[in-house]
């Protein structure tokens, strides 16, 4: 039988157990349809960010960081009166409704600045939400051993959809225009919630809530607690303010380089066609390396090394790198180090990340990662955003900025190992506790 032995040889190379190739590829596709949507938008959002203009882009982090705190207690609400079976299909139904409205302004205003300072804020929420629920799925879905094996393989999906989004992009813009990417990303947004059902009924086969698995609550049953239960959650878990506290870490990281990156872009890029092109250059270039990295590397790392490898490795090359950079700063060290930063983060730290959730209880999987993922990310970014500007009003140049990054950077690693120790024995805890419950 050569399909079986075909099956048997792809579960062995994904690290993948009896029963588990089918969901890690719905796991794979989902991911796969909703990062080619959001990459197809964020040439377009990076070059709507510097018609607004560079000098303003604190403010629309601001902004996004606003706008996240009235989203985050509407989704908790939401989750405390719907089923987690039905929550996906709420939040991503209304963020394709916005799509296709946006479709329609920007067939009447295509240049309009306020309309792209309104788009770039919005897919920065829509961005961070998205992806947070996705992952949450991905935690309440599989368990903490599963995770670990096979969180690489289902990133690689979206890995590949960063090298597809920004190709099509690429390809459509001209035929297409804007509108028509928008319109092209709700349609595989919609995809993503087939995908959804089969995994969610797979949890009770073989997942997270299969029999003989740790007690969850039903996936039948809105989730406990009020629309301020993710921050009130947080804030009672040394864990998860010690989560909360990597994210900003790292959302400091990223914003430092993100500014002097689009600064520089503008300079050497001056109309919004080559920024486009060099800013799906660079995606395409991320996403190509970090999906070899999650092919070949993190699902062979999580397990034998553990998870906090995953989320120290990538926090140590960056402050290397900002101390380069602070030696010699250019358009290329920086180009190399934010190509490096996406792909350390996509290939081992979001992996990594992600997997520090999936011990946890089904509130903190939806509701505190969901506080986590948007408010304290956003946060974190409009805080950056703001030293980095006034680092620049200052006439400090970037030196002093590198210097600053590269202290972050270790105090992201020490933290992501930490607790990336907590999670490891976490898990191994967990697997004893399966393993003696599956002989009793």
């Amino acid at each position: 039988m050569s399909t079986p032995s075909y099956l048997h040889r792809l579960s062995l190379a994904l690290n993948a157990r009896d029963g588990e190739l089918r969901p890690a590829l719905y796991g794979f596709l989902l991911f796969l349809c909703l990062f080619t949507g959001y990459f197809m938008l964020r040439p377009i959002r990076e070059s709507m960010g510097i018609a607004a203009g560079v000098e303003n882009l604190q403010w629309l982090f601001t902004a996004t960081f606003l706008v996240m705190l009235a989203a985050v207690p509407m989704f908790a609400w939401l989750s405390s009166r719907v089923p987690r079976l039905r929550l996906i299909d709420w939040v991503y139904g209304f963020f394709g409704i916005n799509l296709l409205m946006f479709v329609e302004f920007f067939q009447f205003q295509p240049d309009s600045v306020w309309l792209a300072r309104v788009f770039y804020v919005w897919i920065s929420v829509y961005n961070l939400f998205v992806v947070s629920v996705a992952w949450s799925l991905m935690a309440d879905v599989f368990d903490s051993e599963q995770a670990k094996r096979l969180f690489a393989f289902i990133a690689a999906g979206a890995s590949i959809g960063g090298l597809l989004g920004p190709a099509l992009s690429a390809l459509l813009i001209d035929t297409l225009g804007a509108s028509g990417l928008m319109l092209l990303a709700a349609l595989l947004l919609g995809a993503t919630l087939v995908l959804k059902r089969a995994l969610m009924r797979w949890r009770e086969e073989g997942g997270a809530g299969r029999p003989g698995a740790a007690p969850t609550q039903s996936p039948r049953q809105p989730l406990r607690g009020n629309p301020f239960s993710g921050l009130t959650t947080v804030l009672r878990s040394p864990y998860l303010l010690g989560i909360a506290g990597f994210v900003v870490l790292l959302a400091t990281v990223s914003t430092f380089l993100y500014f002097e990156q689009a600064r520089l872009v503008a300079e050497h890029y001056p109309d919004r066609e080559s920024q486009v092109r060099i800013f799906g250059t660079i995606d395409i270039i991320v996403q190509a390396g970090a999906l070899l990295s999650q092919l070949f590397i993190t699902g062979r790392i999580a397990p034998k090394l553990g998870v906090r490898a995953l989320l120290a490795i990538v926090p140590l090359l960056m402050s290397i790198g900002f101390l380069g950079l602070a030696l010699a700063p250019g358009f290329a060290l920086l180009t190399t180090l934010m190509i490096v930063r996406r792909i350390g983060e996509y290939a081992f730290v979001r992996p990594g990340r992600e997997m520090l959730f999936a011990p946890l209880d089904a509130e903190s999987k939806y509701k505190a990662k969901n506080f986590i993922d948007t408010v304290v990310y956003r946060a974190g970014d409009a805080m950056s955003g703001w030293a980095k500007s006034l680092l620049d009003m200052l006439g400090q140049g970037a030196g002093l900025a590198a210097m600053i990054g590269a202290c972050c950077a270790l105090l992201w690693g020490y933290l992501g190992w930490q607790l990336g120790r907590q999670a490891d024995y976490a898990a191994s805890r967990e697997l004893r506790l399966a393993i003696i419950s599956a002989r009793a």
